[in-house]
């Protein structure tokens, strides 16, 4: 019999995975990347003259058993085309025959996996009942954050900054619409959106430092997750200095996160990373030890969540008879 290829589109995407589903799926992936249950080579990076790039992501997962990769590109000048910065396609195999069992948009997915590795990242790490945020950078992902955080703390307000003018004003009014019971509060400077927060999300593409240390409420957590390649930094390296690090992946971080510019100048060793999330999700490491401690998330991006959230797609497609099937290889 000849294998056929299931075909999702974003659209049906949206309609298979949420973020509530995707936070328990991602949960469930770190425990099962720290008890050796997932395989999960560094990012390939494919470098493009220009700046522009693309970004090979395989992973593997003993439970459920799935093989996949997203094909991801970042290209800056796409919004003057009527593009997205980020597009991107997620394969999933069948680790035993290699058949391709689905392919599919990956953009969405890519935008629920950070969104609720933040989440759970958050709630094992900020202090439990924390309602005011604090948004760095309000793109295509600020909706989807908040959404998540929603889900696991009682917000209450949340102050945002916007890189273009009236950006913040914009995110905030449709938030408004989206989680009418919090306060949404556009920032004129990043200072504003930072001071008195419990929780903070930095969320940009920058290379220099934007968040400094003296801003800092003590206690307060940080998602720090525009850092997702060598080069980029968001936080002051004194605020990695005074807090407790935690990272999605160690090798990823220590290359393409948030510590990869310290480090590289001396600023902070590798050897200071406190644990990886998952570490604490299975109780190997201890997370959030006094209410004055400043925890820092480093957030890179893991292809086992792509591969995760595309399994579990995959999985109520075929129940719910979404997508269309192809045969992609001859009889």
């Amino acid at each position: 019999m000849i294998p056929t290829t299931l075909i999702l589109t974003q659209r049906e995407v949206a309609k298979l995975l949420d973020v509530r589903r995707a936070i328990g799926v991602v949960q469930e992936s770190f425990k099962a990347m720290a008890r050796g249950e997932t395989l999960m080579p560094p990012k390939l990076y494919l470098r493009l003259p220009g700046g522009d790039d693309f970004r090979a992501m395989p992973a593997f997962l003993r439970r459920p058993a799935a093989a996949g990769v997203k094909w991801v590109n970042v290209h800056a000048r796409n919004p003057a085309k009527g593009l997205p910065t980020v597009m991107a396609v997620i394969v999933i195999n069948d680790p035993a025959t290699g058949v391709p069992l689905a392919i599919m948009d990956g953009l969405l997915i890519t935008k629920l996996r950070t969104a609720a590795s933040t989440a759970v990242a958050t709630q094992a790490l900020a202090r439990r009942g924390s309602r005011v945020v604090g948004l760095v950078g309000c793109g295509a992902q600020g909706d989807a954050l908040l959404l998540a955080l929603a889900e696991c703390f009682p917000l209450a307000h949340v102050k945002v900054w916007g890189y273009v003018s009236q950006e913040a004003s914009r995110f905030c009014r449709r938030m408004r619409r989206v989680l009418p019971g919090v306060m949404f509060e556009p920032c004129a400077t990043i200072e504003r959106a930072v001071r008195d927060v419990e929780i903070l999300m930095t969320v940009t593409p920058s290379r220099r430092p934007l968040v400094k240390r003296d801003w800092l409420a003590p206690g307060v957590h940080i998602s720090a997750i525009g850092a997702d390649a060598a080069g980029k930094q968001e936080l002051d390296p004194r605020i990695l200095r005074a807090a407790t690090v935690v990272v999605d992946d160690r090798e990823q971080a220590i290359h393409a996160g948030e510590i990869n510019v310290p480090i590289s100048r001396g600023q902070f060793r590798p050897r200071d990373i406190h644990a990886t999330l998952g570490d604490i999700l299975i109780g190997r490491r201890p997370g959030r030890r006094s209410p004055r401690e400043i925890t820092v998330f480093d957030s890179t991006g893991l292809a086992i969540h792509d591969v995760a959230l595309g399994y579990e797609a995959m999985r109520h497609a075929k129940r719910r008879r979404i997508g269309r099937r192809l045969a992609l290889f001859a009889a």
